[in-house]
């Protein structure tokens, strides 16, 4: 990985880890974000929906300039809310747009609160 391609990374995880923060969730890059086994872990972000005393949701990020792979995906969801992938024997995948995602959040926040 050349060293403009770890900082386009660095930055996409900032961005991440900072619209979470600003949603009011805890977020961290995970340390080296994916270059090292941490504890058994190579991910880039932890989340922290449920708070800090609970397990954190492990973030995998990944961010293309044009959105190659992205744009099919994208074209499936539309403006739906969420979309589920199934491969057969496999466990489903949910695709969700920021928006959505958001909203799950602020309502996770409001009822703990």
């Amino acid at each position: 990985m050349s060293a403009m391609q770890r900082r386009k990374g660095g930055r996409v995880e900032r961005e991440i880890v900072a619209a979470h923060k600003a949603l009011g969730i805890h977020a961290e890059r995970y340390p080296l974000s994916g270059a090292s086994r941490f504890r058994g872990h190579g991910h880039d972000v932890d989340l922290y929906p449920y708070g800090l005393d609970q397990a954190p949701l492990c973030a995998e990020i990944k961010a293309r300039k044009g959105g190659a792979g992205f744009t099919t995906l994208e074209n499936w969801l539309g403006d739906y809310d969420v979309m589920f992938l199934k491969r057969n024997h496999a466990d489903s995948l949910v695709v969700l747009p920021w928006r959505t995602w958001a909203q799950l959040l602020a309502r996770k926040l409001s009822s703990t609160r």
